[in-house]
C-alpha cells in the first residue's frame, strides 16, 4: 500500500530507510515528485537540485547496504535558504546581485546536516539578501503561503517555512535575524527554532547582520527539529567562525519529560500591545492555560526596556548590513553593469541595478547611521539600549525558566497588503528582541486561528545556551495541542497533502 510521503515526519523518514521499509532513492524521488506537483502554486524554492539530491540519496542507500550505521537523518530531504553556500548549486540570496553566483565551497550549517544524511533537494527562496519579512522583496518571485496561497508565508526564510507547511520536504534551514524563522514558522504553521547566538556557525552563511544572525531549523515536529539541532551544534565549535561555541548536548534527550513545577513567564504589556490581533491574543492565552494545565507555573515578568527594541534593531542591523554589503561592488563578484566608461561608474551603476529597494533602502540607512556626527547620536544610544534589553531578559528568568510571547502579531496577510515599510518592520514586533539580546527562541503552531482560519503559534523564548529547556517546553505545548492521535496541531496544508509523493 502506498504512503504519502508528507504523511511521515524527518524522524519516521530516517527509521523507515533504517528499518528497509523504503530506500533513500525512493524517498528522494518522492519529495522531488511533491515539489514538481506543487511547486506552481507555492514558489518556494529558487532551484531544485535533483542530481545532488538522487547522488545523496544512493550514498546512502549503499551504505545501508553494506552494513554500515546510518546517521541520525539518513535520507531526510532537506530544503536550505538561498544565503547559505552549497558547492553544486548557486546562492543567489534572492537577488540580482548574486543570480549567476556558483557556490565555491558549503557552509558548516549544511555540511553538518549533510553529514548526518539529509538530501538537499533544493534552495529556499528568500527575501532579498533576508531584508523582509514577506518573501516579497526576493528579485525572482514571491513564495506563496500554503494555507492560502494569495497570502505571504512571512520572511525573510519564507520559502523555507512554505517548503516544510506543503509537504514538499520535512526539514528546512532558515537564518533568523530578527525573526526570520519564527516568524514564517507561526504564519505557515511549522515548528521553528531560533538557536542562541553562537550555537551554530555562521561560516558560509551570507551575512547580513554580523551580531544578530543565527541559522535554524524548520520542521512539522519539535522532535524533528531537535534532531536537526542535534546536527547543526553537535560537532560543536567550527574554527572557521569566530562567534562559535561548543555548546553540544543531545536536544531530544528531555522532550517527553514533565514540566511539572517549572515557571512560564508572561509579560501582561506585550499581550496588550499595539497590532496584536484578538484570534492571536486568545490563542497564546490558550497556549499559557495549557501549560498550566501541564504543570507549570505561570509568572508575571517584566522587560522595561521592550520598546526601545525595535528602534535599536534597526539601527544595529542597517548599519551591520551597510558594513557587509559593501563587498557586493560588481569589480570582484556579483552583477556587474556593462559598457561602463570608467571603474566609478561601474561600481555604482552595478550597485544601483544589482539591488532591489529594501536592500538599497537599508544600505543607503546603515550609510547615514554609520556617518561622522550621526554614529555617536544613534549606533552607540542603539548598542547601550542592547545591553539594557539584554539585562532585562537576564532578570526575568531568574524568575522564570521560559517565557511565553506571540510570535507574530497577526496571522498571514495577502500579497501587496503591506507597502509601508515601517508597517512591515512592526510585523516582528516580537522576535527583535531576542535577536538583541542572543537568546533562544522557538515558534511551535497552536492550529487555526478562530477567524482567519489561518496558522496561528505562540513563541518559547529562553536563557542562551538553554535551548534543550526551551525545546523541551516546545515539546509539552505541542503535546498540549496535539489531536485525539497524538498528531501535532497541524500538519500539511491540505490542499497540498497527498498530492504527488507517494512511497511504495
Amino acid at each position: 500500500m502506498a504512503t504519502s510521503f508528507d504523511s511521515l515526519t524527518a524522524a519516521q523518514i530516517a527509521a523507515g530507510i533504517a528499518a528497509g521499509q523504503f530506500t533513500a532513492r525512493e524517498v528522494a524521488t518522492a519529495s522531488l515528485d511533491a515539489i514538481a506537483a506543487r511547486e506552481d502554486a507555492v514558489q518556494a524554492f529558487l532551484q531544485v537540485s535533483p542530481e545532488l539530491a538522487l547522488a545523496a540519496a544512493d550514498r546512502i542507500d549503499a551504505a545501508r547496504a553494506a552494513g554500515e550505521t546510518l546517521p541520525p537523518l539518513a535520507g531526510v530531504p532537506l530544503a536550505i535558504k538561498d544565503n547559505m553556500n552549497l558547492v553544486g548549486t548557486r546562492t543567489t540570496c534572492a537577488s540580482r546581485m548574486l543570480e549567476s553566483y556558483e557556490s565555491v565551497y558549503t557552509a558548516t550549517c549544511v555540511q553538518r546536516m549533510l553529514d548526518a544524511g539529509c538530501i538537499p533537494v533544493g534552495k529556499a527562496n528568500m527575501d532579498e539578501f533576508a531584508f523582509g519579512s514577506s518573501t516579497e522583496s526576493s528579485a525572482f518571485h514571491p513564495t506563496n503561503n500554503p494555507w492560502d496561497t494569495q497570502r505571504i508565508p512571512g520572511g525573510s526564510s519564507g520559502g523555507s517555512a512554505a517548503a516544510v507547511a506543503a509537504g514538499e520536504v520535512p526539514l528546512a534551514l532558515g537564518s533568523d535575524t530578527g525573526g526570520s524563522i519564527r516568524q514564517p514558522a507561526a504564519l505557515c504553521g511549522v515548528v521553528g527554532c531560533k538557536p542562541t547566538y553562537g550555537a551554530v556557525s555562521r561560516y558560509g552563511v551570507v551575512a547580513f547582520g554580523s551580531s544578530l544572525d543565527q541559522v535554524g531549523p524548520f520542521g512539522r515536529t519539535v522532535e524533528d527539529v531537535a534532531l536537526a539541532m542535534n546536527a547543526l551544534v553537535g560537532a560543536g565549535h567550527d574554527p572557521y567562525d569566530g562567534t562559535s561555541q561548543d555548546c553540544a548536548v543531545d536536544f531530544t534527550e528531555h522532550l517527553a519529560d514533565s514540566i511539572e513545577g517549572r515557571r512560564v513567564g508572561i509579560i501582561p504589556a506585550f499581550m496588550e500591545a499595539e497590532g496584536l490581533t484578538d484570534e492571536v491574543r486568545d490563542a497564546v492565552q490558550q497556549a499559557a492555560r495549557a501549560l498550566e494545565s501541564a504543570g507549570a507555573e505561570l509568572v508575571e515578568v517584566d522587560l522595561p526596556h521592550l520598546d526601545a527594541a525595535i528602534a535599536a534593531y534597526y539601527v544595529i542591523g542597517p548599519a551591520e548590513a551597510f558594513s557587509n554589503l559593501a563587498r557586493f561592488d560588481g569589480i570582484r563578484y556579483g552583477y556587474q553593469e556593462p559598457d561602463c566608461p570608467n571603474l566609478d561608474t561601474q561600481c555604482s551603476l552595478s550597485r544601483a541595478h544589482g539591488f532591489g529597494d529594501e536592500a538599497k533602502r537599508r544600505q543607503l540607512l546603515g550609510a547615514y547611521l554609520l556617518s561622522s556626527g550621526v554614529y555617536d547620536k544613534y549606533y552607540y544610544a542603539a548598542q547601550k539600549a542592547r545591553t539594557l534589553i539584554t539585562a532585562d531578559y537576564a532578570a526575568a528568568y531568574e524568575k522564570c525558566d521560559v517565557i511565553l510571547m506571540p510570535a507574530s502579531p497577526r496571522t498571514a496577510w495577502r500579497h501587496g497588503e503591506i507597502s509601508d515599510p515601517t508597517q512591515m518592520y512592526l510585523s516582528d514586533l516580537y522576535t527583535i528582541s531576542i535577536n538583541i539580546a542572543g537568546n533562544g527562541g522557538i515558534s511551535v503552531p497552536l492550529g487555526l486561528g478562530a477567524t482567519s482560519h489561518l496558522p496561528v503559534a505562540a513563541q518559547l523564548v529562553g536563557p542562551a545556551f538553554k535551548d534543550r529547556t526551551l525545546l523541551m517546553f516546545a515539546a509539552a505545548l505541542e503535546r498540549a495541542f496535539a489531536g485525539a492521535d497524538g498528531a501535532p496541531a497541524l500538519a500539511v496544508a491540505p490542499d497540498f497533502a497527498g498530492k504527488g509523493g507517494e512511497l511504495a
